[in-house]
């Protein structure tokens, strides 16, 4: 049986739930052996919004022909959609 997994659209995050979250990925990043990708989500703790961003553009741009690593894209994109929540 083939499960469909939808993620729940959240554009309430603030800083700590951002923050969160890319460290989310880097541990999952960690855990695949990507260290490249777990390095751009290493020390982004009080990190400019626009560095921020351009982490994780570089990030999702290196992703984008990895389906195994899907779920690291769609929490980048979740993170992406709440930048303009950061102070």
């Amino acid at each position: 049986m083939d499960h469909d997994q939808t993620m729940k659209l959240v554009t309430n995050l603030d800083r700590t739930a951002i923050e969160a979250k890319l460290e989310q990925v880097r541990v999952a990043a960690q855990a695949k052996n990507l260290g490249e990708l777990a390095m751009l989500f290493t020390g982004v703790e009080g990190m400019p919004r626009a560095q921020i961003e351009q982490r994780i553009r570089n990030a999702l741009k290196w992703l984008a022909d990895k389906p195994e690593h899907k779920g690291m894209s769609a929490l980048l994109e979740l993170v992406e959609i709440n930048l303009p929540n950061l102070k």
